[in-house]
């Protein structure tokens, strides 16, 4: 026994560098988890589809760690937006995600890099999902040079490849979207186009504008609504007639599923995005979850919900709480690795904040850069016949 632990220190001095000993207390191995598991999975609620998602879903390891991971990171980089907002280092509109993050996490799992994005306001959590380094999206939210826009979008706007951003205006990313699905379709490149708005953006006109063009010409787009019960205040039983938003598109097909579950997610979407790549033309998918925050920073968020409803939910559906136990009941994983990853982000969302109270502010001189996409500088009409700026592309 001395000399296997001798052995083992001495393998422990070679990948850390230190001397730990021979009173190293050996951590389990990756051969002591549960490389796979399959799980059950809450029914999905179906219109004008003869076929549903599965009622199993199966789980590695590894897309376990990964999607605990993403879920966790983007808590963390909205609770820091939360402390830097409370600071009045972050200004002006600014809507958390921080409850939702299955939605962003199973659906980006279930598609593919290249398929494309679009969403409303509540947009950092699909800006980390995308590709974007915190950093990038913490400078940009206080208005840096560094954030992923330059400093000049903001909470709302902000772009990654095939992501086409946060939009203000309340349901106007939906008629976008379904016309990236009508490029995909042109382009025959088998790729689709989510577009995602909010339970309180439902009832816009504009979105059965889109979803009767969608149907008519049959474009891969998958009409995603982030059902968190709560239009800005308003709860959805007294915004809306009918509360059953996957009916909604109505010769659309439509899919109702658990939005705080991210394996519940990941399959609905997955089998959205076939019927789509499959010629069958768009579909219609609710997520129901819940948002921790108020609708933006400038609402407490308990005026017209309790504590107690927030906490309930808390206690009952958290999302990254639900894949963790999932994780440490089947033995797919540690208390151990869990916490080493929260620490990890906990220091990377750190780093992250410090960037973005130091870095520059942006220039003037770049004040009407990228205005247009052009080769040569553009003079633009500054607000007084004395003033000329230029913009660059």
């Amino acid at each position: 026994m001395k000399n296997m632990l001798t052995t083992i220190s001495n393998a422990l001095c070679r990948i850390t560098g230190r001397n730990v000993g021979t009173s190293v207390v050996v951590s389990r191995s990756f051969a002591d988890f549960t490389s796979q598991a399959t799980f059950d999975i809450k029914k999905c609620d179906v219109h004008r589809l003869e076929e549903a998602p599965p009622l199993k879903a199966e789980l590695t390891r590894d897309q376990g760690l990964q999607y605990y991971r993403v879920m966790q990171t983007v808590r963390r980089m909205e609770l820091k937006a939360d402390q830097l907002y409370k600071q009045k280092i972050i200004r002006g509109f600014c809507h958390l995600y921080d409850g939702q993050e299955a939605c962003a996490v199973g659906i980006e799992a279930a598609i593919n890099p290249s398929d494309h994005l679009i969403t409303a306001y509540r947009a950092h959590g699909y800006t980390y999902t995308r590709g974007i380094a915190v950093k990038e999206i913490l400078a940009e939210l206080t208005g840096r040079k560094g954030g992923v826009a330059k400093g000049k979008g903001g909470s709302m706007h902000m772009y990654a490849p095939h992501f086409y951003g946060g939009n203000g205006i309340v349901g106007a990313q939906v008629p976008l979207g379904a016309g990236i699905a009508l490029a995909c379709q042109y382009q025959g490149n088998n790729q689709v186009c989510v577009s995602l708005y909010g339970d309180g953006a439902a009832n816009q006109g504009q979105l059965f504008e889109a979803f009767n063009m969608a149907a008519l010409w049959k474009l891969p787009c998958v009409f995603v609504c982030e059902n968190n019960k709560y239009g800005m205040g308003t709860s959805v039983e007294r915004a809306s007639a009918s509360t059953d938003y996957y009916k909604r598109g109505d010769y659309i097909p439509g899919i109702r599923v658990d939005g705080m579950d991210v394996l519940c997610v990941r399959e609905a979407t997955r089998f959205a995005a076939d019927h789509c790549r499959s010629g069958k033309g768009p579909i219609i998918m609710e997520l129901q979850t819940y948002r921790y925050h108020g609708h933006s920073m400038s609402d407490p968020g308990v005026s017209y919900r309790t504590r107690d409803e927030i906490q309930e939910v808390r206690s009952k559906s958290d999302p990254i709480t639900m894949l963790k136990e999932r994780m440490l009941s089947n033995n797919m994983a540690s208390v151990e690795e869990f916490k080493e990853i929260d620490v990890a982000i906990r220091k990377e969302v750190e780093e992250a904040a410090q960037f973005a109270t130091s870095d520059p502010e942006p220039p003037l001189e770049e004040l009407c850069n990228h205005l247009f996409s052009n080769d040569l500088p553009l003079e633009v009409r500054g607000t007084n016949p004395w003033v000329q700026l230029k913009s660059v592309s």
